[in-house]
């Protein structure tokens, strides 16, 4: 029988001749997930002083370090206990962001097909996209992008064939199994089937970007004059855990 060390041993790799990439498992699962982040939460304090940074993806973690001052074996070490023990650590600091959004029409343009697509009216979609937190997986692609996990199987919607060469900021969308909004405006794929009036991404303030991998986003359903009204504020979020 495999030892928790032993496990952790096969699922710690270099990544280049500065990193540590640790392995812990092969797709997005939610379980698989909450122990990146508790892993990653782990080796925040185990590595103080040692890492330049800790990365969190869907199953995977990138660690860097300063070669010139550490060495690989030290840094695989203190990883190695940080992901035998992150399986029993419950969630800790999570917050939760609820983001409004207006869907369909100008602001949703995609909302009706993905309804049609799944034998569904524009209003069903809303009611199942909005009844549920969402947790970030990990942020990518673009500053500030959250890739959220459990969305509702009924809505799992293929990305666009040809993506539009810009999704406008705040555009609220679906990706296959995911959903997410856009915090810049960039080219994009997912259907689009609303928009949030918040700032999602912002240099100028500290964090420029507000949520982190671990932490759930909820879209709350909103009209026109309420989006005008909270055009550009951030979100804040409360600590659920």
């Amino acid at each position: 029988m495999l030892r928790d060390e032993d496990v952790a041993d096969r699922m710690i790799r270099p990544a280049g001749d500065a990193g540590i990439m640790l392995d812990l498992g092969s797709t997005p699962d939610a379980s698989i997930n909450r122990r990146v982040h508790a892993a990653a939460r782990q080796l925040h304090r185990d590595l103080e002083g040692y890492a330049i940074e800790i990365i969190p993806a869907y199953a995977a973690l990138l660690v860097t370090y300063d070669p010139v001052r550490h060495t690989y074996e030290d840094l695989a070490a203190i990883a190695r206990r940080a992901v035998a023990g992150a399986a029993d650590m419950p969630p800790q600091g999570r917050r939760r962001f609820t983001v409004p959004a207006v869907y369909g029409r100008e602001d949703g343009p995609d909302l009706a097909e993905v309804a049609a697509l799944h034998d569904m009216s524009p209003d069903d979609v809303i009611a199942l996209h909005a009844g549920r937190d969402y947790p970030i997986y990990c942020l990518g692609f673009s500053p500030g992008f959250p890739y959220l996990g459990g969305l509702d199987e009924r809505l799992h919607t293929p990305r666009l064939d040809r993506p539009r060469s810009r999704v406008p900021a705040g555009s609220v969308a679906i990706g296959g199994s995911q959903t997410g909004v856009y915090p810049t405006s960039t080219p994009g794929g997912w259907r689009l089937i609303g928009r949030t009036p918040l700032t999602l991404f912002d240099v100028r303030v500290q964090p420029p970007v507000p949520y982190a991998p671990g932490d759930v986003i909820r879209f709350q359903p909103i009209g026109r004059d309420e989006f005008d009204r909270r055009r550009g504020q951030m979100p804040v979020g409360e600590v659920i855990s």
